[in-house]
């Protein structure tokens, strides 16, 4: 039987500047993907963790900024890969994701992340495109505000997108009940 991995986007410690990013949405999203990385360290499955190097001269996620640090809800992961993007897809960051999952015989993933609506949708497009099922645990992303469009508005649009094309969207809760 294959498994599933566990794939966090972006949870770095640059996302807390508000006045970079401005407003956000879901400000449980952290304790969910905490969540996620316990269950999944717990049952000794694949986890997968990317950060975003900007090279944006502004951007609290360039490389050597605090920053572009992971959040402390991943302190005390162990990873079975850590590798950084300088695009919206993990699919084409400085490892090849794909080869590497395949390489391991994982056809499945659970996403979570940040941004919903940027990277963590990019994501599971690019992988439900691949072939994997995708499972994208909405209530373990966040988003901010964009001009004339709301962080919650995108939040919803990014799961009408997603669903039945391109992932499976559901609770934290509902993913984890379906380990035990």
């Amino acid at each position: 039987m294959t498994e599933t991995a566990l794939i966090l986007i972006d949870v770095q410690r640059g996302f807390d500047e508000a006045d970079f990013w401005g407003p956000r949405n879901n400000p449980g999203a952290e304790a969910n993907m905490k969540a996620l990385l316990d269950a999944w360290q717990e049952r000794r499955l694949p986890v997968v963790l990317v950060h975003h190097d900007s090279a944006k001269p502004d951007s609290p996620l360039r490389p050597g900024q605090p920053g572009n640090d992971f959040k402390p809800e991943l302190a005390g992961a162990r990873p079975d890969l850590v590798f950084g993007k300088k695009v919206n897809s993990a699919f084409l960051g400085d490892v090849d994701l794909d080869a590497w999952l395949r390489k391991r015989g994982i056809t499945s993933f659970v996403l979570a992340g940040i941004q919903t609506n940027f990277c963590c949708e990019t994501t599971a497009r690019m992988g439900g495109n691949l072939g994997y099922d995708v499972t994208f645990a909405l209530d373990a992303t966040f988003t901010f505000d964009l001009p004339e469009v709301t962080a919650d508005e995108l939040y919803r649009v990014t799961a009408a997108n997603l669903a039945n094309q391109f992932a499976t969207v559901k609770s934290t809760k509902d993913i984890l009940a379906g380990l035990s």
